[in-house]
């Protein structure tokens, strides 16, 4: 049975008839694949205007999804309720949040002013719109508010391919930017000396707590805006780790091109608000956190490497240039108390890969 099928008669089951119709909504760097399902104006009942349906082959996925999903719903936090699933068909059916993602606010509200910027030649960068960083505050705050609670609520025999961030997974990472980013693009380094400094990297992320709820892939096109009020998806891959992995993934998100200075005062906001709610070291966990921000972009270099150049996804390679900056201000402002001599050799070598 096709995935629409699958999930029309799901919907049947669980609203007592067909969606009026039934709208796939196009991907991106995933291989899910959804659906918008509308509901038939003259059929009474208790079916909202429109669900969203997601297939996926991967059953462990979808389990975790769909657990991490109703835990948090329980607990008031902003994301999707789940309406009704089938395993055997690998089909669920989920709240609609709407179709505006922060994404989509960022290029409408400062991507446009970047772009109009540079069509006038201005050698100066426009303000970054102050109502667009109070969207981002309530970003960050519902994210502390996921992070805590999480921390207690999930049940992480569900994570998968693992239930905390730890050691292999952190490595994991590492070696996917090793062979598709530094391997793919031909950025030369020493195979032993860099396995050195992933070892030694690795130790030192896990210095700081990691008890805490991991989102994994907290960036602007997984926050939607409903009503006005951000609203989390596709935490799916979410495990245990560390505080600061998922605000550095939403503020070095290379698609958004935010400003150095407005990510540093998003930092400071996130800390200040974090202090409030758990006893914090600010030095260590600021220490700890440019740690984890070059992790995440490693990472996210990696699959800019896989989903662009290799499988000519568009959109991903345009966000090597804008990581490759931020990359640059890590390297500007160096902080992580290891020594990485390889690792960091490889990110001078980076900054002047040239991207067909």
């Amino acid at each position: 049975m096709r995935p629409d099928e699958s999930l029309s008669a799901l919907y049947q089951s669980c609203f007592g008839c067909r969606p009026a119709s039934i709208d796939e909504i196009p991907a991106c760097g995933s291989y899910r694949r959804y659906y918008r399902l509308w509901a038939a104006e003259n059929k009474p009942g208790t079916a909202p205007s429109t669900v969203i349906g997601a297939w996926n082959a991967d059953k462990k996925e979808n389990a975790a999804f769909v657990s991490f999903a109703r835990s948090f719903y329980e607990q008031g936090l902003p994301v999707p309720a789940i309406y009704a699933v089938d395993e055997a068909c690998d089909v669920y059916l989920q709240e609609d949040l709407g179709s505006e993602s922060l994404y989509d606010l960022v290029a409408r509200d400062w991507l446009s002013l970047l772009e109009e910027a540079a069509d006038k030649g201005s050698l100066s960068e426009p303000a970054f719109p102050e109502s667009l960083k109070e969207v981002y505050r309530q970003v960050l705050s519902s994210l502390i508010d996921l992070q805590i609670a999480g921390k207690d609520c999930i049940d992480y025999t569900k994570c998968t391919p693992c239930p905390a961030f730890h050691r292999d997974a952190i490595h994991w990472d590492l070696n996917y930017f090793k062979y598709f980013f530094l391997r793919l693009l031909r950025v030369p380094f020493d195979e032993q000396a860099l396995e050195d400094d992933f070892r030694a990297f690795s130790a030192y992320l896990l210095e700081t707590p990691c008890e805490y709820f991991l989102y994994r892939d907290f960036q602007s096109a997984n926050i939607m805006l409903k009503n006005g009020r951000p609203c989390f998806i596709d935490f799916q891959g979410g495990r245990r780790g560390a505080l600061q992995y998922d605000p550095a993934s939403l503020l070095f998100d290379a698609k958004t091109r935010l400003p150095k200075a407005v990510r540093s005062q998003l930092t400071a906001f996130y800390v200040d608000r974090l202090a409030t709610r758990i006893p914090l070291d600010k030095t260590a966990f600021e220490a700890h956190y440019q740690g984890y921000t070059l992790c995440r972009l490693l990472q996210a270099l990696a699959a800019f490497g896989l989903r662009g150049v290799v499988e000519h996804k568009p959109g991903f390679k345009e966000s090597i240039p804008p990581a490759l900056a931020m990359i640059r201000d890590l390297l500007d402002d160096w902080q992580i108390p290891v020594a990485l001599p390889e690792l960091k050799a490889c990110l001078e070598r980076m900054q002047s890969v040239q991207v067909s």
